[in-house]
């Protein structure tokens, strides 16, 4: 998922990169409306998280825009302002979701899973490809129904790539995701894609490498 952060407090914006990229997200920062907007004009935005207070202008006047254009992309409000008229007008004009600082990274999660699920029509958080699904509320997979014993880091790359099922999924997140963000070894990703890759063999599914990019999960056609 590609989730914009429209956020001019660094630490904040830091702390929301931290917790949300190895879910498997592909988190921008920006600090002021202007770069937002341009980014919000590119398109595949999956959802913002968007404070009210910043450098050149009022983030509920950028909503007000999105939605004004038809643009329905969803939006969580963060903000200082915990005030209940503020919170009106944030959801009046559009805002899917609304949470007043300082807020606990573990409800931040939940409601960004939640809202995701909810725009893509998903009726629980089970991830699936073909055979293969992932249950993030218990954190087993399984193939053809049944539970795959694997061992955790092999789990965390199941429930990486079905996150981008179709689509590319960076490298440097799954890296983030499996080993932290401290050093790791060049070929430390490539051993545990080999081990998946052997587990699904018959399952109509595949990994394909993309050298510089990442990798994607997909059903194989042939």
């Amino acid at each position: 998922m590609r989730l914009l952060v429209v956020e001019d407090d660094a630490l904040i914006s830091r702390s929301l990169v931290e917790a949300l990229t190895p879910l498997g997200n592909t988190v921008e920062v920006f600090a002021c409306c202007s770069d937002a907007r341009a980014a919000l004009r590119q398109g595949g935005v999956d959802l913002m998280l968007l404070d009210i207070g910043l450098p050149d202008g009022d983030g509920l006047s950028l909503l007000a825009e999105l939605r004004d254009a038809g643009d329905r992309t969803p939006v969580i409000i963060l903000t200082a302002r915990g005030a209940l008229d503020d919170r009106v007008r944030g959801l009046d004009l559009g805002a899917d979701d609304y949470l007043a600082k300082p807020f606990e990274l573990a409800e931040l999660e939940a409601r960004v899973r939640a809202l995701l699920r909810r725009s893509q029509q998903r009726a629980d958080n089970r991830l699936g490809l073909g055979p293969l699904s992932f249950d993030p509320a218990s954190g087993a997979a399984s193939l053809f129904g049944e539970p795959m014993a694997l061992p955790h880091r092999e789990l965390l790359l199941v429930e990486s790539l079905l996150l981008h099922a179709g689509a590319i999924a960076p490298r440097e997140t799954l890296e983030g995701r499996l080993f932290g963000f401290g050093e790791v070894g060049s070929n430390a990703l490539e051993v545990y894609v080999s081990r998946l890759r052997k587990r699904l063999k018959g399952a109509g599914l595949r990994i394909r490498t993309f050298r510089g990019l990442g990798y994607r999960l997909e059903e194989d056609d042939g």
